[in-house]
């Protein structure tokens, strides 16, 4: 084995030839990787005091990465999720290095044995139909402002679209008329259209009648003509939100993000009776699995579930009868 392999070219043939190149993966998914070798090789540069340009392949052995990892846990308080998703960006790269330096072989496979961590499934919250009217009343309709947003949220809640794909939507991307519908290249480049619903139609309608701002193809832009970003939809929620509670004293008890919108729209979907197959693919769902959290998380249909059962109820108290002396013989043959 060479000592001397340089790590930079690999990391940089990597990103260029491999993911954008030979597999084409989405922006999230390269900033993904991104941010974890930033964040890895910054930990490398702190531990083993060479500069990340100067690291070579032979100093990113298992130790270190395990390392890494914990650090991630303790001291940056990441989640067992996080973790086991930079560990999955880690693993990525080694098989990739397998390929292109074959007599680092024995390093790789110790660096692809790392486990990644079990965890329990977190709790999917979600908002009642009072609380999301709640935070709908909020905007100011009078306003540019005020109409955007009442806009974007009406068509998050409605739609259930990640963050990711609010902020990248184009003024195109809404398609009205017979079969209204939005337009967006989700998770993992799958394309999707989900439909709207005849009140999220008309605002939307509406809403496109605006000016574009500073001739912006942006369907949600900022003052500037430029797209939202996620920490801005986070921010406006958490404001509307704030209103909400003075109306609807139970979203104190609550964490509103665009997340929670989603699972929202999930919620909504599956209380009106849709099948979890077309949910998963509502929502852009790649497994079926995935949107089961669903059913485990809405107590209403449990309790629909029990209603149906028959109730365990003691048998009635019956008169002892003593066995015929006959059959009993013959059972005892």
């Amino acid at each position: 084995m060479t000592q001397s392999l340089k790590l930079s070219p690999l990391i940089e043939r990597f990103f260029t030839h491999r993911l954008v190149h030979q597999r084409n993966v989405s922006p999230h998914t390269l900033a993904s990787y991104r941010d974890t070798f930033r964040l890895f090789f910054r930990f490398a540069h702190s531990t083993l005091h060479v500069a990340p340009s100067n690291l070579r392949l032979a100093d990113l052995d298992a130790p270190l990465i395990v390392a890494f990892l914990d650090d991630l846990e303790g001291n940056r308080s990441v989640s067992i999720a996080t973790r086991n998703l930079r560990l999955s960006a880690i693993r990525t790269f080694f098989r990739y290095v397998a390929f292109e330096e074959p007599a680092y072989s024995a390093q790789v496979q110790r660096i692809l044995a790392i486990p990644g961590k079990l965890h329990g499934k977190r709790e999917v919250h979600f908002l009642s139909r009072p609380e999301i009217d709640a935070i709908l009343a909020g905007p100011d309709k009078a306003t540019w402002l005020g109409r955007r947003d009442y806009a974007l949220l009406l068509l998050a809640v409605q739609t259930g679209l990640r963050i990711s794909e609010l902020t990248s939507l184009e003024r195109e991307s809404i398609k009205l008329g017979t079969g209204a519908h939005v337009f967006c290249l989700g998770k993992g480049r799958k394309e999707r259209r989900t439909p709207l619903t005849k009140h999220a139609r008309s605002v939307l309608e509406t809403w496109l009648k605006e000016p574009p701002r500073r001739g912006s193809s942006a369907l949600f832009p900022n003052l500037h003509g430029e797209h939202l970003s996620s920490d801005a939809i986070q921010s406006l929620l958490a404001k509307y939100t704030k209103i909400a509670q003075q109306q609807c004293p139970s979203l104190h008890k609550k964490r509103v993000t665009p997340h929670v919108l989603r699972h929202s729209a999930a919620m909504e979907l599956l209380q009106a009776g849709v099948d979890i197959t077309v949910i998963a693919l509502w929502l852009g769902h790649e497994s079926i699995q995935t949107t089961q959290v669903y059913l485990h998380a809405h107590i209403d249909l449990k309790i629909a579930a029990l209603a149906k059962l028959r109730p365990l109820e003691p048998p009635e108290a019956t008169r002892f009868v003593p066995e015929d002396q006959l059959l009993a013989f013959l059972d005892r043959l």
